[in-house]
């Protein structure tokens, strides 16, 4: 069983001992997908404080657009920044988010690489994503759904989508 990533391959990442206690449920893929989209979000505030960054605020609107595009990507079967033929900002938008910079990482599991901890690693192992997470963002929204993909049962879809607000001004 294999965690893809968009455009990467699963690493281990080097943690500093007793980081990863503070977010419980890390390695329960078997938890509910609230459960694991809030484990979620602390690995990755824990993250950004590890490198004296702000926490991300979580608005409602980029969760449900997080949620909408993991659906997507299992109802078209189709592992996809575009899935269903969608740009990745299309849930985005129609959350009604204002945002002036958007992001989006994507990524999927089975079995014991389904895990919050697991996919967290592969994320934070892969540069395009962990500068996702560390980035010049505000905000984060996680969706997971689990369901079929690609030919494999039980397979944890997971999506973060990222937005910085607008200041006022140019």
């Amino acid at each position: 069983m294999a965690v893809l990533l968009a455009v990467v391959a699963l690493a281990l990442l080097s943690s500093a001992p007793g980081a990863a206690a503070a977010c419980p449920g890390q390695d329960d893929a078997d938890a509910g997908a609230t459960a694991q989209e809030r484990t979620m979000l602390c690995l990755v505030n824990q993250a950004r404080d590890h490198r004296g960054l702000d926490p991300f605020a979580a608005p409602p609107s980029l969760a449900r657009a997080a949620a909408h595009k993991s659906t997507d990507i299992l109802r078209c079967d189709e592992f996809s920044h575009e899935a269903c033929g969608r740009e990745f900002t299309h849930w985005i938008e129609r959350s009604g988010y204002d945002g002036c910079r958007l992001g989006e990482n994507i990524a999927y599991g089975t079995g014991s690489f389904a895990t919050p901890r697991s996919i967290f690693r592969g994320w934070m192992n892969s540069s395009g994503h962990r500068r996702n997470i560390l980035g010049p963002y505000d905000d984060i929204g996680i969706g997971l759904q689990v369901g079929r993909l690609e030919r494999s049962g039980g397979a944890h879809v997971w999506t973060q989508h990222f937005g910085g607000r607008c200041l006022g001004g140019f």
